[in-house]
């Protein structure tokens, strides 16, 4: 842990915070380590929407249960 903590250039307490997955750890942090372990295109993961379920599930509750169409658009009176 130690060895990785300096090539990491972070300290042992931030490295044993990332080990234990401290949210409130920087991203940083995260960053130096998987540079480190040569996983730099994990990172891409980690913004990659497709991996973000909290995130899609509380988009899909604010879309419209129910879309209706104006009753204009179902005449067909579009002129004026």
């Amino acid at each position: 842990m130690k060895l990785m903590a300096e090539r990491a250039d972070i300290s042992r307490t931030t490295m044993g915070k990332i080990e234990k997955g401290d949210a409130a750890t920087s991203m940083g942090g995260y960053a130096s380590v998987l540079f480190v372990l040569g996983m730099t295109e994990r990172l891409n993961d980690l913004v990659d929407a497709a991996h973000d379920l909290t995130g899609r599930q509380l988009e899909e509750e604010n879309l419209p249960k129910r879309v209706r169409l104006s009753r204009n658009l179902y005449k067909g009176d579009y002129d004026e």
